[in-house]
């Protein structure tokens, strides 16, 4: 790889979003960010989840673990 590839090439992180984006503490519209995808369905399949009753620890960790956005 050349110095200007290495330059242009960025990393991906994930991080909860802030401001108006976010509905309760970011963590959905940040997870969307990160895949790329629109942050109502990862929302839908929060809401499925808790029905199955394994989103809201994996939500938890995520807001504990996952930092803010600068």
């Amino acid at each position: 790889m050349t110095n200007t590839e290495q330059a242009t090439t960025t990393v991906k992180q994930l991080r909860r979003t802030r401001g108006d984006k976010k509905m309760i503490f970011g963590v959905c519209d940040g997870i969307a960010q990160y895949l790329g995808v629109d942050a109502n369905l990862v929302r839908i399949v929060f809401v499925a989840g808790i029905f199955a009753g394994i989103a809201l620890p994996i939500y938890a960790a995520a807001w504990i673990l996952v930092p803010e956005e600068d």
